[in-house]
C-alpha cells in the first residue's frame, strides 16, 4: 500500500514487430465498450426546473429561466436558446450517467418540416404543407447536439429516425411514386448531410414489420414496393459513408427453441429474415435495434416478456450475420402489477413494492444476458 505507483509494461510479440504496451492500454483494448444512452428533449436540458431552484438556495441567486426550443412549437419571432451558465439538474445527470444520447423526437421527418418547426421566416412558415418538403428547420436538433458535444466532445449521439411511416409527412399519401422516392431520398441526404461528423449512428428504417413478420403495407411499401428498405440504406450510406446504419423494430427481442416458443416469435423470425436478406444482398446495414418495450405484467404470446435466454439467442443469431445489436428503447411497464405494501410508504420502509422489484429484476436479467453476447453494444 505504501509503494509508489508504477506503470507496468510488457513485451507484446507479433509476427512482424515487438511493441511496448502499458497494462492499462492492454486492458482498455480487452474491455468491451458499451453505449449507455437515453433519449433527450430540449426543454429539460435547457430550462431549470423546481429541483434546480431548490439547489440554488444554498447561497447563489436562483438561476435564470432560459428561453429555448421545447417539444411545443415556438413562434417564428422567438430567439434561439441560450446555453445555461450552470447546467440543469437534468443535464448534470445526463453527462454524469450516460455516454450516449438519442435524438428521439425532433429528428423525425414530420417535426423537421411540418408539425414542429423552429423559428422559420414568416413567409416560409405560412407556406402550404407540400411546399415545406424542401424547407428544413434543424434549430431544435442543433441545440441538442451542439450542447451535448460542448459538454462532452466524446458523447456518442444516435439519430432517430430517418424513415418511419408513422412520423412521415401526411401529404406523402397524395403524391405519385416518383415524387415519394425523390422526396424520401432528399430527406435522407439533407438530414444526414447536415449532421455529418456530429451524428455518426442512425436508425435508418423503423418498424416496417407487421406482427406476423411480413412487411407492413405502409405508404412507402404501397408507393415504392418492398425494395424501399434496401434503397433507404443505400442512400444513407451514400449520404454519409462513415455512418453506422441500423434497422430498428419492436417486439423482436426473443428467439425460442424446440422446448419453448418466444413471445412474438413470428415477428422475431421476420426481423432476422429481413436482416439476413439485406446482408446477403450486400446492403450497407451495420446493426439491429431491438426496442424492448416490456410489460412486467404482460401475459400471452404477444404481451409477456421474453426470457433472458431468448434475448441472448436472438442477439447471437443476428450477431452471426456480422451485425451489432443494441437494445434501443427499453422500458419496463409495471402498471398491471399490484402496487405492493411499500407503494404508499416513505423511502425508509424496508419493504420494496412488487413493481420496483419486478422492474429492477427484468432490467438486470435482460441486460446481463445481452452483455454476455459479443454482438451486443449498447442500450
Amino acid at each position: 500500500h505504501h509503494q509508489p505507483r508504477r506503470t507496468i509494461t510488457y513485451r507484446l510479440k507479433t509476427m512482424t514487430k515487438t511493441t511496448t504496451t502499458t497494462l492499462k492500454e492492454t486492458a482498455a483494448r480487452c474491455c468491451k465498450k458499451v453505449y449507455i444512452g437515453t433519449a433527450v428533449l430540449p426543454k429539460p436540458l435547457f430550462i431549470y426546473d423546481h429541483d434546480d431552484d431548490i439547489e440554488s438556495k444554498s447561497g447563489d441567486d436562483p438561476p435564470p429561466i432560459i428561453k429555448c426550443a421545447t417539444i411545443n412549437p415556438v413562434e417564428a419571432t422567438d430567439p434561439h436558446h441560450s446555453t445555461p451558465a450552470k447546467p440543469t439538474r437534468y443535464a448534470r445527470t445526463l453527462f454524469s450517467e450516460f455516454n450516449s444520447l438519442v435524438i428521439e423526437h425532433h429528428l423525425k421527418w414530420t417535426p423537421l418540416v411540418h408539425s414542429l418547426p423552429g423559428p422559420f421566416h414568416p413567409e416560409h412558415a405560412a407556406a402550404p404543407p407540400p411546399a415545406r418538403f424542401g424547407k428544413y428547420d434543424f434549430h431544435h436538433v442543433d441545440a441538442l447536439v451542439d450542447y451535448a458535444l460542448l459538454q462532452n466532445p466524446q458523447m456518442h449521439i444516435k439519430g432517430h429516425v430517418l424513415v418511419w411511416h408513422v412520423t412521415s409527412p401526411p401529404f406523402l399519401e397524395d403524391l405519385p411514386p416518383s415524387q415519394v422516392r425523390s422526396h424520401l431520398k432528399r430527406h435522407i441526404f439533407t438530414t444526414m448531410g447536415h449532421f455529418r461528423g456530429r451524428i455518426r449512428m442512425w436508425d435508418v428504417v423503423n418498424e416496417s414489420l407487421a406482427s406476423d413478420g411480413t412487411l407492413v403495407e405502409n405508404v412507402f411499401y404501397t408507393k415504392l414496393g418492398p425494395g424501399y428498405i434496401e434503397e433507404c440504406f443505400r442512400w444513407a450510406h451514400e449520404a454519409d459513408p462513415g455512418a453506422f446504419l441500423i434497422y430498428n423494430d419492436n417486439k423482436v427481442e426473443g428467439c425460442g427453441n424446440e422446448e419453448e416458443e418466444a413471445p412474438n416469435q413470428a415477428k422475431s423470425d421476420g426481423f432476422y429474415a429481413l436482416l439476413k436478406s439485406l446482408v446477403e444482398k450486400g446492403v450497407p446495414v451495420h446493426g439491429a435495434g431491438m426496442q424492448a418495450h416490456f410489460n412486467a405484467g404482460g401475459v400471452g404470446k404477444r404481451q409477456r416478456c421474453p426470457t433472458p435466454a431468448m434475448v441472448k439467442r436472438q442477439i447471437r443469431r443476428i450477431g452471426d450475420l456480422g451485425l451489432m445489436v443494441n437494445i434501443s428503447e427499453m422500458d419496463v411497464r409495471v402498471s398491471k402489477l399490484p402496487a405492493g405494501p411499500g407503494n404508499d410508504c416513505d423511502d425508509s420502509d424496508v419493504e420494496m413494492n412488487v413493481r420496483t422489484v419486478a422492474q429492477t429484476q427484468i432490467y438486470r436479467d435482460i441486460l446481463s444476458a445481452a452483455l454476455s453476447e459479443p454482438a451486443f453494444h449498447g442500450i
